[in-house]
């Protein structure tokens, strides 16, 4: 599978420098975790669950996360058990189907290898689990029973602990709590691919939802969770782990209190009036914003309720040409040794050893997503992703 790869070769090529990257479920992790993207949370119970994870993955999702968990009543936990095994199982009958990378998030760990014994063969289809509410506590029998689940079926999964709990948010328990689930993950680092951010719940713990005009960062006690987190989770020290960025609740506004967030002029500039005014129709202005923030703050993916997010998601994180150059330049073995450069766009400076880090995560980005061409932006790649 490949970011982009549901669009035409000749389209690829006039869009990108480098075309993002094929990469397998067998991939390694450090790859795997960079290439989530949009994540796509699915109700477990879906009837036709199958085939929505063909199209999907047909329309360029690469990840997506089947939920027993919030989508769905507690009444039905058992039922979407049956169909999960029952979908797996018509996957597997789907020779060269393009499948996304496929997790299950969970209620319970006993839920994990019970499910694993459950799918059978197909299991060999499933990436790992997603693990609710995780801290130190709850986390560790999750990451146990994943451990034994893969030695059972002697294939690899890979967990995803969410970080949604109320001892995270309350800053009286934050810090221990912090401390707490990051010795969990740090014993497990080989089998943890990404912590997911359950910024729904942090809001639900003071009765607050942000609207379709505003981001996760414009909710101040929200902000200092996401900050915390990466400060003590995703250092690039070696000692961090990928994570991702809070869901978007928005597709589609009725009424908007303040100006769309997106500029005309990008628009303008490739003809694509039109698409700036879809875009805003479906709230996707304040979505692009926060992807925005997302990478400012040091999160990588998203996790996405609906389709029409994915494209958003895959788009901002295709790395520009300027970006690539000066990744490229900061790394480049001569300069192992620091100093300071002008980049070759002579517009900043690029100081070797502060930037090594970046320039580092870029490459493993540029790596997955690709490089745009020098005189392409987020609209066209937009624009091209775009699928009736």
């Amino acid at each position: 599978m490949r970011h982009f790869g549901h669009i035409a070769p000749a389209v690829r090529k006039r869009l990108f420098y480098r075309e993002p990257g094929e990469f397998t479920p067998d991939s390694p992790a450090r790859l795997l975790s960079a290439a989530l993207g949009a994540t796509l949370y699915s109700p477990a119970t879906r009837p036709r669950l199958a085939d929505d994870v063909v199209k999907q993955g047909g329309r360029g999702v690469v990840s997506m996360v089947l939920c027993l968990e919030d989508s769905i009543n507690d009444a039905d936990v058992t039922a979407g058990e049956e169909n999960l095994v029952r979908q797996f199982a018509d996957l597997a009958g789907r020779p060269g189907a393009d499948l996304p990378l496929l997790f299950i998030r969970v209620r319970v760990p006993e839920q994990i290898p019970d499910l694993a014994r459950r799918l059978g063969p197909a299991v060999r289809l499933l990436s790992g689990f997603v693990l609710p509410k995780f801290t130190a506590e709850r986390g560790l029998p999750f990451l146990e029973a994943l451990t034994t689940a893969e030695a059972e079926t002697g294939h690899r999964l890979f967990a995803m602990p969410v970080l949604e709990s109320p001892e995270l948010l309350y800053r009286e328990s934050r810090v221990e709590t912090l401390e707490g689930i990051f010795r969990a993950v740090d014993k497990y680092r080989d089998r943890v691919l990404a912590l997911r951010l359950g910024v729904t719940d942090f809001c639900s713990s003071y009765g607050l939802r942000r609207g379709p005009d505003m981001t996760a960062y414009d909710i101040q006690v929200v902000a200092s969770v996401i900050s915390d987190v990466v400060n003590m989770l995703g250092r690039a020290d070696g000692t961090g782990f990928t994570v991702t960025g809070p869901v978007w609740e928005y597709f589609r506004v009725q009424e908007r209190m303040f100006k769309p967030l997106l500029r005309q002029s990008p628009f303008h500039e490739v003809q694509a009036v039109a698409l700036r005014e879809k875009l805003i129709e479906h709230a996707m202005d304040g979505l692009l914003r926060e992807i925005s923030l997302d990478r400012a703050n040091g999160l990588l993916g998203k996790t996405c309720i609906h389709p029409s997010h994915v494209l958003p998601v895959h788009a901002l994180s295709v790395v520009s040409h300027e970006e690539f150059s000066d990744a490229r330049d900061i790394v480049r073995p001569e300069r192992d040794g620091g100093g300071v450069l002008r980049s070759s766009y002579t517009n900043k400076m690029n100081e070797v050893k502060p930037h090594r880090a970046w320039a580092e995560r870029t490459l493993l980005r540029a790596e997955v997503f690709g490089v745009a061409n020098e005189d392409v932006g987020f609209v066209e790649l937009l624009a091209a992703g775009l699928v009736d």
